[in-house]
């Protein structure tokens, strides 16, 4: 929330004081942001009902909190399993937290930058080739941006959970070069669901960096086993 300064007169003295400003808060202006930059041209974003666009402000001010909210509870999480843990097992999971942050960044650029401005685009453009006037309703839409961040910040999450697996001993390297196919089916089966046309090229913008990932994961790991095994057979050399 942000704050106007008022003056107060007090027996002919003015006193500056700070007074909140609801109709300027943090969460205002991220929507508005969100707007300027990814609604497109003529098209209007509206409320059908009064309150829509407070409930909107309360969604994406939640949302915000529990992202800025989550260094503080990792840190707290890893501070309390950290003396369970040995230092190589510490330094893992560190890794693990900064891969997991930096690919949930990662996966949110890009449903902001590329994604999310086609998908809303491609649907203007659908409606609009038989002359339908198309109108967002802000209670839909702010859900529907928020959660394309979500959905590709944790679908970019699967090379740090290969990893980690892999890791932890619970699967063989080889496991996920030998699972490539299923995941491809997978991952395309979940890209339609989540996707809202029925394009068939939304669904690859979702399903194509996830196998991507998959595939990089594989090479990743498979390079970290190498080095593994090379290290071993020095030390018992």
């Amino acid at each position: 929330m942000t704050f106007s300064i008022r003056l107060v007169d007090i027996n002919g003295f003015k006193f500056p004081i700070l007074q909140p400003d609801l109709l300027n808060n943090v969460a205002g202006q991220v929507i508005l942001f969100i707007k300027e930059n990814l609604v497109p041209e003529n098209v209007t974003l509206i409320q059908t009902a009064p309150g829509q666009v407070f409930f909107a402000q309360v969604y994406v001010a939640a949302m915000l909190g529990i992202i800025l909210a989550m260094p503080v509870v990792i840190r707290e999480i890893t501070a309390f399993i950290g003396p369970a843990l040995h230092s190589h097992e510490k330094a893992v999971l560190r890794k693990i937290v900064i891969s997991s942050t930096g690919f949930f960044l990662i996966g949110c650029l890009f449903s902001y930058f590329i994604v999310i401005p086609y998908v809303l685009d491609f649907l203007y453009t659908y409606g609009e080739s038989i002359g339908v006037a198309t109108f967002f309703d802000i209670s839909e839409f702010v859900p529907f941006v928020l959660e394309f961040f979500i959905a590709f910040g944790l679908s970019y999450q699967f090379p740090v959970i290969m990893w980690g697996i892999t890791v932890s001993g619970m699967v063989n390297p080889l496991f996920w070069r030998k699972n490539l196919s299923y995941f491809i089916i997978i991952v395309a089966i979940f890209g339609a669901i989540i996707t809202p046309d029925g394009s068939g090229v939304t669904m690859w913008f979702m399903a194509g960096p996830m196998i991507l990932l998959y595939v990089l994961g594989i090479l990743f790991i498979e390079k970290k086993v190498k080095k593994r095994r090379r290290r071993t057979t020095v030390e018992q050399y």
